[in-house]
């Protein structure tokens, strides 16, 4: 395969869904929209990114994906669905299976690969970076942001995987999406924390998610959990756009066992041994088990 001007778009997306992405779109690599970048730092400045100061950091990155890699042209965006029928009540449905990091980062390398081979730079972000990666993933021509702030592939839903490919070749760009979701409101209104914002941000102090999983240190007293041991699907699982979602195709993300059966009083008390056999190559480890016995405590009432 050779990649000239004309054909590499085509061949890119034909490998990525060869490799088996759900999604591939491309983009031109310019400095993000002044509206999207004066949005994202109220948000700041508002306080709604709770205890995440990383996201406070490396602001010139965020605005401009040229300083994440000199002479950048072209954004790849792919996307990757985790649904499954399989789900549990605790449990966030991104975490059943493997960490999706080291997933996609596996499977994209036959496309960065792929750009190397014909003398072209590229290089995989897959949250470790900081980039806006939905945004990219709208502009790209892959879906559209939600009022729960999500990304929504039409006919594939929300529940998918995002991973980001920078490179200097210049590509054929696709035209961005510019639908919207149908306004029903429901993920607004079932949000358990009623974080969700009218206009599409997320107020991360009341988000179980965050809380869960980010939040370091004690509780506060009047904190509610909601049943949640570690993240939280309400907003995603009353969408009508994940009523047929479409589902995984990485084996990797097939829900483990154990972690599916888990039960809040086994994670109470579970050792740091057992934390790290259960959940080795898990996403979960980011909760740490401290954070993860915390939870529990708090759902048992202790």
């Amino acid at each position: 395969m050779t990649c000239s001007q004309s054909p590499c778009s085509d061949d890119i997306k034909k490998l990525a869904a060869k490799i088996g992405f759900d999604a591939c779109g491309i983009t031109t690599a310019t400095p993000v929209d002044s509206n999207a970048v004066e949005m994202r730092r109220q948000w700041i400045a508002a306080g709604m990114h709770a205890g995440m100061e990383y996201l406070t950091r490396y602001d010139d990155l965020r605005c401009d994906p040229g300083f994440l890699m000199p002479r950048c042209k072209s954004v790849i965006m792919l996307a990757a669905s985790y649904h499954s029928d399989i789900s549990s009540d605790i449990i966030a449905r991104y975490a059943l299976g493997d960490d999706y990091h080291d997933v996609l980062r596996k499977k994209a390398q036959p496309i960065v690969s792929f750009l190397q081979e014909n003398n072209y730079a590229a290089r995989i972000c897959i949250d470790t970076a900081p980039l806006a990666e939905r945004y990219w993933a709208v502009k790209a021509g892959i879906g559209f942001i939600g009022l729960n702030s999500m990304l929504i592939i039409p006919g594939i839903g929300s529940r998918v995987f995002l991973a980001s490919i920078l490179t200097d070749l210049q590509l054929n760009p696709d035209t961005p999406v510019t639908m919207s979701c149908i306004g029903c409101g429901r993920c607004i209104s079932e949000c358990p924390g009623h974080a969700i914002m009218p206009d599409k941000t997320v107020d991360a102090r009341r988000c179980l998610s965050y809380i869960t999983i980010e939040h370091r240190g004690d509780f506060s007293p009047e904190t509610d959990l909601h049943g949640r041991l570690y993240g939280c699907d309400r907003c995603q699982d009353v969408c009508p756009h994940n009523t047929d979602c479409a589902p995984f195709k990485f084996d990797e993300f097939s829900p483990r066992p154990d972690v599916v059966g888990l039960t809040v009083k086994e994670a109470a008390v579970m050792t740091q041994q057992q934390f790290s056999t259960i959940f080795k190559g898990s996403a979960i480890k980011r909760a740490k088990l401290a954070g993860l016995t915390r939870n529990a405590r708090r759902l048992l009432g202790d």
